[in-house]
């Protein structure tokens, strides 16, 4: 058999084992995702794994650049990696996708036991904030609560898109003129 018909075989294979499971994702008919944990695992990881013109004979190219995978230290990477290398040189000359995604599965813990997920934090800063000392040790201000009740009085003066109706300021024009007197009480 040459690659392509063994890679055309895996393939269908892949598919009707992963038909309908949300860890596998096939992005081409030779790249793949597989998420390995569930998805609020912290210890869950996606493999993205591609296929070169001549796999199986040939090493799948596999990489854990996915967003998902951010949070993991690049150490804790690299020992994936390579354990999963190893797997794939053990099994060079057959069709081993199917394998490797159980094999990582059953040996998540141990791949990710070192793991100490990385904190990125965004902060967003307005220019008054950029401009202000850290060290000033100021509180931000709390933005204030409104009760149900509060609430409810501010949807009750306003239209259904959140406006308030025409005229709500205007000054009742009797009221203005008794208090002020017309044009004819000089």
């Amino acid at each position: 058999m040459t690659a392509n018909e063994d890679q055309e075989m895996e393939l269908e294979a892949l598919r009707s084992i992963y038909e309908g499971d949300e860890c596998f994702k096939e992005i081409s008919p030779v790249s793949f995702q597989f998420r390995v944990g569930d998805l609020e695992d912290t210890k869950a990881f996606i493999m993205d794994v591609t296929w070169p013109e001549t796999y199986p004979e040939t090493a799948p190219q596999i990489s854990l650049d996915a967003f998902f995978n951010n949070r993991i230290s690049a150490d804790t990477k690299q020992l994936i990696l390579s354990k999963l290398d190893e797997q794939v040189e053990a099994s060079l000359g057959e069709a081993m996708m199917y394998t490797l995604f159980e094999w990582a599965k059953e040996n998540q813990e141990a791949l990710m036991e070192n793991h100490k997920p990385v904190v990125t934090a965004v902060t967003l800063t307005s220019s008054s904030d950029a401009t202000a000392p850290a060290s000033t040790g100021k509180k931000k201000e709390k933005k204030e609560q409104l009760t149900k009740a509060q609430k409810r009085r501010i949807v009750n003066r306003t239209d259904h898109k959140g406006d308030l109706p025409r005229g709500w300021n205007w000054v009742d024009v009797i009221k203005h003129l008794s208090k002020t007197g017309g044009k004819d009480d000089n």
